[in-house]
């Protein structure tokens, strides 16, 4: 017998694009593909409304801000929008969009809300907060352990933590794999490209690769840094590194769109951030067999398996990271042994299609328990 369809809002009003507007991007495709009917809410003119049009989903244009549930009028739009619409479950990205169109879907009637939270950042113990989850919040799925920590830091009773449902990025293999490949970093005859990707912010921790190549290059190691990515730091990161004498052994790519190409061009994928919901770049980096090295905090060890798919040292332990390098450095049979076992676990415990499988049975778990 058929699974009931089900008519799913996905809510992302996010301005810029970025990790929780992919899932929410790849979650809307993977339950049309099952058929299930799909609508993404998301402000207008942004990548998401773009990016889900060529994927031939449905889209409303809204507009949401932090205090757009203090706007009367916009409040009594959105309730008739739902009313009209009359989705069997809805799924907020942003606490602005929690805010305002939860509320609204409560008020119109709407019996399964659901709030993804992808950042491992406390949830302040507030009054209002305190309501969200207790009155609107019908589920919520975080991105890692990690988050889901965090949700309960400031408040063990915000919310049963049997609601709180953890469901990990995926990574659609298939795809990933049959992406085209261009050359981006020119390597030259045994040189180690150590490679590192993300947004150019503080917590990211780019600065400790400064330390680690100024380490590195006092060892006499043959390599270049590669760093994927922009940001408000770009700037003064090229800054550190002309003054730390190290312009040759850093490449700045600017934004990979083709991250695959990325990842073939290098030996090593470092990673120094400090904080992460979900490091779904460790997941493209196994994916593409290359050794990860990261420092140990948030979801990094529901990730990367010390001395198995990678290495995970303690935080701004730059000597001990040091060293890590160095030990892949010169064992290229090392670093394809733990490159393979990254990819297998990829493939066991992050592909996109068990993520699609969780992701449906809890929406169809949760709406069976509503609608008895």
């Amino acid at each position: 017998m058929k699974a009931p369809e089900m008519k799913i809002f996905f809510v992302n009003t996010h301005k810029k694009w970025g990790g929780g507007e992919k899932w929410h991007l790849d979650a809307a495709l993977a339950m049309k593909k099952r058929g299930h009917h799909v609508t993404i809410l998301a402000a207008r003119n942004k990548d998401l409304i773009f990016r889900a049009k060529e994927q031939d989903i449905r889209t409303l244009p809204i507009h949401v801000t932090n205090t757009s549930f203090l706007n009367l009028f916009n409040m009594v739009y959105l309730v008739k929008l739902l009313k009209k619409e009359k989705p069997h479950i809805i799924i907020l990205n942003l606490s602005a969009d929690l805010k305002t169109v939860g509320i609204a879907a409560r008020i119109s009637g709407i019996k399964n809300i659901v709030y993804r939270r992808g950042s491992a950042a406390p949830v302040k113990n507030t009054c209002f907060n305190r309501i969200l989850f207790r009155k609107i919040v019908d589920l919520v799925i975080a991105n890692s352990k990690e988050t889901r920590r965090s949700i309960l830091q400031n408040n063990n009773s915000l919310i049963p933590v049997q609601k709180i449902k953890i469901i990990y990025n995926g990574i659609d293999l298939d795809a990933f794999d049959h992406l085209p490949l261009k050359q981006i970093i020119h390597k030259k005859e045994k040189e180690i490209i150590i490679g590192s990707a993300g947004r150019l912010i503080r917590p990211k921790g780019f600065h400790f690769l400064i330390q680690i190549a100024e380490k590195l290059k006092t060892a006499n190691v043959d390599f270049r840094m590669a760093v994927a990515g922009t940001g408000p730091d770009e700037y003064s990161l090229k800054q550190l590194v002309h003054k730390a004498g190290l312009d040759h052994h850093f490449i700045f790519c600017g934004f990979v769109d083709q991250i695959r190409s990325f990842m073939k061009d290098i030996d090593i994928f470092a990673f120094a951030s400090l904080s992460e919901g979900f490091g779904y770049v460790l997941i493209e980096a196994m994916a593409s067999g290359k050794p990860v090295i990261a420092f140990n905090n948030s979801s990094i060890p529901e990730i990367v398996v010390n001395n198995e798919t990678g290495f995970i040292v303690p935080n701004r332990d730059i000597d001990a990271f040091v060293h890590k390098v160095e030990a892949l450095v010169h064992n290229p049979e090392l670093r394809n042994t733990i490159g393979m076992k990254g990819r297998k676990r990829v493939e066991d415990h992050f592909s996109q299609i068990h993520v699609q499988n969780d992701l449906e049975l809890q929406l169809y778990k949760m709406m069976n328990s509503t609608n008895q």
